[in-house]
């Protein structure tokens, strides 16, 4: 299971610290992502890293902004979130799946372990 946790309530310019912790699942050649879903709208990809390789990829909406990382020892993967606007405000979900490809990692269809998600709001 993943679970997913750092969500809150900022202000336009700040920052916050999403992680997604794994129990029962030891990441390792796996892609861990994370996507948002604002109100009415699809579920988007924001990042991802590969676990062994700790390659990672970007949305261009977070690139420069959002930082995607990993611990090991902790079996946990985190997004830095910096400069937040209005528009990032979304639940947060991490996603994880060793099928994973370098083509279909922005999709959601591509992973099959799911966490509960987690509220960023993000006020101007």
């Amino acid at each position: 299971q993943l679970q997913a946790s750092g969500g809150g309530l900022v202000q336009a310019g700040g920052s916050l610290r999403l992680s997604c912790a794994a129990s029962g699942l030891t990441f390792s050649n796996h892609y861990v992502a994370w996507f948002r879903q604002a109100p009415g709208k699809e579920r988007e990809f924001v990042a991802v890293i590969r676990w062994n390789s700790r390659m990672t990829y970007y949305a261009d909406s977070v690139k420069g902004r959002f930082t995607i990382s990993r611990d090991s020892a902790k079996n946990t993967v985190y997004l830095q979130m910096a400069r937040l606007e209005p528009e990032d405000t979304a639940v947060y979900y991490c996603a994880a799946d060793q099928s994973v490809i370098l083509t279909t990692y922005h999709y959601v269809s591509a992973y099959g372990y799911w966490g509960q998600g987690t509220l960023v709001t993000v006020s101007s």
